[in-house]
C-alpha cells in the first residue's frame, strides 16, 4: 500500500467551503474552514487549487500560484509583517494539472478594516489605526513589494484595548496571492489607488490620515 503523503492528508482533510471553488487562471481555486482536531487549537482555512497557474518571463509555461503566495509568506515574515501562519504550503503535479494547497491558521482576535468600519469608532482610536495600517503598507512597499489587491477587507485590525490613548494596535495582511515584487512607485501607485476605490466605509477624512502617515513612513519619519 503507498504511504500517504503530507500533501495528501492535507488535500483529503474534509471541511466547509467559505470560498467555493470558482473558476480563474485556468483552473479552480476555493478555501474551505478545517475545524480543530483537537480542543484547543486553532481553526484552520484551506486554499486548494487545481491547475490554478500563472506565467512570467521565468515561468513561460506557467507555475502554480501556491508556491508563489508561499514566497511571499516567507519574504513578509522576515519583513516583520504580520500575516496569517503558515501551516503548511506546496504543490503536486497530478494528471487533471497541478494542485496546489495553503494552509494557514485563522487570525484571533482580528478583524478586516471594511468590517471594523461597520461599528462606530472615535475619531482619534480610527486615527491610530489609519497611522498604523499605513506604516505596515510602507514598509512593504519600501522593500519592493506590492499587494496588487489591497482592499479594506484584506486588512485586518486588532485594537484590543479599544482606546485611542492605548490601543495596542495590530495589523495584518491577507489575500497575497497577487504580491509581487516591483519597484517602489510602481507599487505604491496601484496599491494607494486599490485602496481608495476599496476602502468600505472608510471616511475620506482616515484615507487622508492614512495618506499622510504613508508618505512620511517612506520618508523614513
Amino acid at each position: 500500500m503507498r504511504e500517504t503523503s503530507e500533501f495528501d492528508r492535507w488535500w483529503n482533510r474534509p471541511g466547509s467551503w467559505v470560498e467555493p471553488p470558482n473558476i480563474r487562471r485556468g483552473g479552480e481555486s476555493g478555501v474551505q474552514l478545517l475545524l480543530p482536531l483537537e480542543p484547543g487549537q486553532p481553526p484552520l482555512f484551506s486554499k486548494r487549487q487545481v491547475g490554478h497557474i500563472y506565467r512570467s518571463l521565468l515561468h513561460p509555461f506557467g507555475r502554480p500560484t501556491i508556491l508563489r503566495e508561499i514566497q511571499v509568506y516567507c519574504a513578509f515574515s522576515r519583513l516583520g509583517i504580520a500575516t496569517p501562519k503558515l501551516v503548511y504550503g506546496a504543490a503536486r503535479r497530478q494528471p487533471e494539472g497541478w494542485r496546489g494547497l495553503l494552509i494557514t491558521e485563522a487570525l484571533q482576535g482580528f478583524v478586516s478594516l471594511e468590517q471594523w468600519y461597520e461599528s462606530a469608532r472615535p475619531a482619534a482610536l480610527r486615527a491610530a489605526v489609519m497611522r498604523q495600517a499605513a506604516r505596515v503598507v510602507a514598509r512593504m512597499h519600501r522593500a519592493g513589494w506590492q499587494h496588487g489587491c489591497l482592499y479594506a477587507k484584506h486588512i485586518f485590525v486588532k485594537a484590543e484595548n479599544g482606546a485611542a490613548d492605548d490601543p495596542a494596535i495590530e495589523i495584518a495582511l491577507l489575500d497575497l496571492e497577487k504580491a509581487r515584487r516591483r519597484w517602489q512607485s510602481l507599487a505604491s501607485r496601484n496599491d494607494m489607488g486599490q485602496l481608495a476605490r476599496h476602502c468600505g466605509k472608510m471616511p475620506d477624512s482616515d484615507l487622508e490620515i492614512f495618506r499622510a502617515a504613508y508618505r512620511a513612513a517612506l520618508r523614513g519619519q
